[in-house]
């Protein structure tokens, strides 16, 4: 499996030792596993009747199930492991650690906190620093939306935002130039029934 695992993790370009690999596999299906396994057990009386009425199964998992985690728990760990931390970010932008952490807390990079310290999404980077408008955007994300969620938004195909006739992804947009406010009032719908 080890050997399968590493020749995975190079085709994808990940720079990992596939024990650390699964090392964060483990770590994400601990924080994403959710602490009642029975759905039916989050709601109320009420509630299960109205949702069971409206045709979901909130029965628990069963054994022969796949387990729907299980993507999740993938894109966090190339998430995570794909990372940059203060350092490397600093390095990257040829500035002071110290200034990448006053980007965090003024919103212009986005983050989380890991027992190892902040860890900086390496999407939000272009070749020559963060993504242009970038700040613009991260202002408009919902402070409730976690980085997985962030993560994926910017690197899916939106139809509203289009580059020759193509749609592009928001990071795509970004990097040719486009202006940040479609970018941002997409964001900003980060979490919001449709």
């Amino acid at each position: 499996m080890t050997v399968a695992l590493e020749n995975v993790l190079a085709k994808a370009g990940l720079r990992i030792d596939a024990e650390d690999f699964l090392s964060l596999v483990e770590d994400a299906a601990r924080r994403l596993s959710p602490p009642h396994p029975d759905p039916a057990s989050f709601f109320g009386p009420g509630q299960r009747a109205a949702l069971t009425a409206a045709g979901l199964d909130l029965s628990p998992r069963r054994d022969d199930e796949t387990d729907g985690r299980a993507a999740s728990v993938a894109a966090y760990a190339v998430l995570a492991e794909s990372a940059l931390t203060v350092t490397e970010a600093a390095q990257r932008l040829d500035v002071d650690p110290s200034r990448i952490r006053h980007r965090l807390a003024e919103r212009r990079l986005t983050g989380w906190k890991d027992q190892g310290g902040w860890r900086l999404p390496s999407w939000q980077f272009g070749e020559h620093g963060p993504l242009p408008g970038l700040d613009l955007v991260l202002a408009a994300v919902p402070d409730d939306q976690p980085a997985l969620v962030v993560a994926a938004f910017m690197n899916s195909t939106q139809p509203d935002l289009e580059i020759g006739g193509r749609p592009v992804t928001p990071r795509q947009w970004l990097l040719a130039g486009g202006d940040p406010a479609p970018v941002a009032a997409l964001a900003a719908t980060l979490g919001t029934p449709f």
